[in-house]
């Protein structure tokens, strides 16, 4: 009995030794084999790289920079218009990607530019006539008992047109359209002097013989001491150096103006209606 006792402890002493073994042996294979991966972040792909397409823009902006000199110009005169502030080149760049530092035809262009001011580091619109509100509108036609083109007004400030439409409303101005280019032209009326018109008078308006053409209207003005607000010649010359056609005019049917026909002011008749009614 003593040797079989004897026999079952050396036994069980080698099974826990073996055990011991086989221990170490995993935790040393635990610690050299990488993980596997799970199978829900295997079955997930990794998002894709986005890479920043700008091919459209530099085209774009290639394109307005090989465009001719005047295209360019414009484009800036457009955005000052639009802007109606001082930009620096870097900004009209940035705007309108027109690189004026760059392109040195541009630069000299636009520093002689009517309709553009330079003061050595800004560029901004330059009007014909330096406008800010309706006072000031009002002031300047005031100036021109002879009239002044409204087509040099219009690009004042942005709501000069506005502007002319309340000032004839309010009576303090006329506006009359260009028998020959139909461009409107702004007349100051003071409405502090009433003037009454008799009708012997309206009639003798009325009855005047006019010249048919615009540029005979211009030379009995200046014969007669008064300037003109129109430069009818000068349009024109204008209009055929651009290719522009003059408008063709309409045709009626009926009272068609043959050579027989006289012109009369009697197209005019707005201008002793509110005279009269101003003088009653």
């Amino acid at each position: 009995m003593a040797s079989l006792q004897e026999s079952l402890n050396k036994f069980k002493k080698q099974q826990e030794k073996c055990q011991s073994t086989l221990t170490s042996i995993a935790k040393q294979n635990s610690k050299s084999t990488p993980p596997k991966p799970s199978l829900s972040s295997a079955s997930t792909p990794s998002p894709p790289i986005k890479f920043s397409n700008d091919t459209e823009r530099l085209q774009h902006i290639n394109s307005i920079r090989k465009a001719p000199v005047g295209a360019q110009i414009k484009r800036v005169i457009d955005l000052l218009l639009e802007k109606r502030q001082a930009l620096k080149p870097e900004q009209i760049n940035q705007e309108c990607y027109v690189d004026v530092i760059a392109n040195k035809a541009v630069f000299d262009s636009l520093k002689k530019n009517p309709k553009v001011h330079y003061d050595g580091e800004r560029f901004s619109y330059k009007s014909k006539h330096a406008l800010r509100n309706k006072d000031q509108l009002l002031v300047l036609i005031r100036k021109f008992p002879e009239g002044i083109a409204v087509i040099d007004l219009k690009d004042s400030y942005p709501t000069v047109m506005e502007d002319l439409q309340s000032l004839k409303a309010a009576g303090q101005i006329w506006l009359l359209s260009n028998f020959d280019s139909q461009e409107d032209i702004a007349y100051p009326n003071d409405p502090r002097v009433p003037i009454k018109v008799d009708d012997d008078l309206k009639q003798l308006f009325r009855g005047i013989e006019l010249p048919r053409d615009m540029l005979d209207i211009e030379k009995d003005l200046q014969k007669n001491g008064m300037k003109p607000a129109t430069n009818t010649a000068k349009r024109r010359a204008m209009a055929q150096v651009h290719g522009i056609a003059p408008k063709p005019k309409a045709k009626k049917k009926k009272h068609e103006i043959s050579k027989k026909t006289k012109l009369t002011n009697a197209h005019l008749p707005e201008l002793f209606r509110n005279l009269s009614s101003s003088g009653s």
